[in-house]
């Protein structure tokens, strides 16, 4: 699989995406409804996650996880356990959960994924999807994450705090923020599959 690491800026200590998710996108017009189509041409890992999440092609979990393992887990000392970002989505099995939990196998890493929790929107919130700047995202996450101490050793941990699609980061962030207030976690590193457009 071909990656082209992309650094993740935000308030955690170290962190990548593989690749970017798509690396060009032609517009075609628009559909009857009136939404925009687009011819997009993703990246290795990109079209990896698009058949695992959409595809349900759960084939892919195994070298997604082995290329964050190669290619990932070499640039962030002392990683100690990983945590994959909760769901934005109920699904019945969750991509990130899951290749979090083959990355942990894989590198003999412990997957703790009842670390964070979050609680539901607020009646008549918008869906984050539907929300397009950062600073909106920010303000509908706030408060929503809670720290589970589900982390039977005494110490501190670095965590790598896994997501499969990285695009404006708030979630990332508010996840971040929440960990920090956990006297378990040391160091925070931030992980992704890809990188999308709006980040």
């Amino acid at each position: 699989m071909r990656v082209a690491l992309r650094p993740l800026t935000g308030n955690w200590d170290l962190g990548y995406a593989l690749h970017k998710h798509i690396i060009s996108s032609i517009h075609l017009g628009k559909d009857e409804h009136g939404h925009d189509r687009f011819d997009n041409t993703r990246s290795e890992p990109g079209e990896a996650l698009f058949q695992l999440k959409y595809r349900n092609d759960w084939v892919q979990v195994q070298p997604l996880a082995e290329q964050l393992r190669i290619s990932l887990l070499p640039l962030l000392p002392d990683v100690g356990l990983i945590v994959p970002m909760p769901a934005s989505a109920a699904r019945a099995r969750q991509p990130v959960t899951e290749i979090a939990r083959e990355l942990g196998r894989l590198a003999n890493i412990p997957m703790y994924e009842t670390v964070v929790a979050k609680a539901a929107a607020p009646a008549g919130a918008p869906q984050l999807k539907n929300l397009t700047t950062k600073d909106e995202k920010a303000a509908a996450l706030a408060g929503r994450f809670t720290v589970n101490d589900v982390i039977p050793a005494e110490g501190k941990w670095n965590v790598l705090l896994l997501d499969d699609l990285f695009n404006t980061g708030a979630s990332m962030e508010a996840v971040c923020a929440a960990l920090r207030t956990y006297p378990k976690i040391g160091k925070i590193y931030a992980g992704a599959i890809t990188q999308g457009r709006n980040s």
